[in-house]
């Protein structure tokens, strides 16, 4: 990619409504657009970190043996009403509308009942058991507050991971599988320590404890406690007496923190199977309810909280695993030698499979620092006469505030370095 191919372009203003600093810094350097409050257009450079956290969200579901579906966003009201979770009183969250012959329908906030139901077709024996599946699908919330940026979206896309065991041993054993998953992936997008594992109350999903991952950020709209020492943590709506007791842990091991949920699982147990009657034949020939768990992140959402953690003054700071592209080339210059030289680079490393951009526009080098910086690339590459004269390439890491001079002929360092 080349910025002169590259359609949206970095600005200086964004919305007067926009408060979040994660959304601030999207739309400046043209990762997002805004449509409305809580709703986010991506563009190209938004849609390829997204896809970048969805390969690595993805990878982990593989490797759990989940088989990815995709389910509708369309919702039967009937299905809802037979686990009472239509009623606005309970699910507040709620977009709703009539189809022409009159009929109800809600836009999927969730999807636990739709799958249970579906899963009625293929689900009949113990044989059949357990099933992972999951989706990566846009979720649409009809949230009150909407302040946050990406953080709280009306639209958003997620992963959301159901899984359906016989027994209450085989789902523990598959959930603490998935906390070990998450655990991964929030070490692999660069948050992981200060990302913990954290109890919580169900809310409209279950009555029992759910779990959540939180990072501790400042932007956050939750308030946790964490046990550094144990490396978990506590929402602030569990925390007291009683909780701690049950967890047999003490208070003053806790420090108060900011936080910002990135993950939740959810045990349901078998009160939904037997509500929407998903049954089993076990073993022994007795029909049986299954047990059901659900497995929740926000893509979009954990794009903002990366932001989040890592921006600086100077804009954007993308790790390596989540960045739209690994290294931006910045040429200095409009001789052909300058020309030359950023045109071989950008072809070496794309040859190699390297995602670059070449900033190849005739703007100052100030513009075209200060961009760099913005975009957060983890990487700048610049190519001057002055370094070509003195047969150099510098090389700035983005979170370095001092740049390294290579030898212009050690591409094959470079690309090392880039991987």
């Amino acid at each position: 990619m080349k910025l002169t191919n590259l359609f949206t372009k970095t600005r200086k203003t964004v919305p007067a409504d926009e408060v979040s600093l994660n959304a601030q810094l999207l739309i400046k350097a043209g990762y997002i657009h805004k449509e409305m409050a809580g709703v986010y257009s991506f563009m190209p450079l938004g849609l390829k970190v997204m896809e970048n956290i969805r390969n690595i969200v993805s990878q982990e579901m593989n490797q759990l043996g989940s088989q990815e579906i995709f389910m509708t966003t369309l919702q039967d009201k009937l299905l809802w009403e037979k686990t009472k979770r239509w009623d606005d009183e309970v699910v507040d969250i709620w977009f709703k509308s009539e189809l022409k012959n009159g009929t109800e329908v809600g836009f999927g906030w969730s999807h636990e009942e739709q799958m249970v139901d579906m899963l009625k077709d293929y689900v009949s024996s113990y044989r059949d058991l357990p099933v992972v599946v999951h989706q990566f699908q846009n979720k649409l919330r009809n949230e009150i507050r909407a302040k946050s940026g990406i953080l709280r979206t009306r639209e958003f896309i997620m992963k959301d991971l159901y899984s359906i065991c016989e027994t209450e041993e085989q789902h523990k054993e598959f959930y603490d599988k998935v906390a070990k998953a998450y655990e991964r992936i929030f070490d692999a997008v660069g948050i992981g320590k200060d990302t913990y594992f954290t109890f919580a109350s169900g809310g409209a999903f279950t009555d029992k404890f759910s779990h959540e991952f939180q990072t501790i950020t400042n932007a956050g709209e939750d308030t946790i406690y964490v046990n550094k020492k144990k490396n978990i943590a506590l929402n602030e709506e569990v925390f007291n007496e009683d909780v701690l007791d049950l967890l047999k842990l003490d208070k003053k091991d806790f420090e108060k923190h900011r936080s910002a949920e990135v993950g939740n699982i959810f045990s349901f147990g078998t009160e939904k199977s037997e509500t929407l009657g998903l049954n089993f034949t076990d073993k022994d020939g007795v029909s049986r309810p299954v047990v059901l768990g659900s497995y929740g992140i926000g893509i979009s959402r954990l794009m903002g909280v990366i932001v989040e953690y890592f921006s600086d003054e100077n804009g954007l700071v993308w790790p390596k695993n989540v960045a739209p592209y690994k290294a931006i080339i910045c040429s200095i210059g409009t001789g052909p030698e300058v020309t030359k030289e950023s045109e071989k680079i950008y072809k070496y490393l794309t040859d190699k499979k390297i995602e670059v951009i070449y900033d190849d526009r005739d703007v100052r080098p100030g513009e075209k620092f200060a961009d760099a910086e913005l975009l957060g690339i983890p990487m700048r590459i610049v190519i001057s006469e002055k370094n070509i004269k003195d047969g150099k390439i510098e090389i700035k890491d983005r979170t370095k505030s001092k740049a390294e001079y290579l030898e212009l002929n050690q591409l094959d360092f470079i690309a090392e370095k880039l991987n």
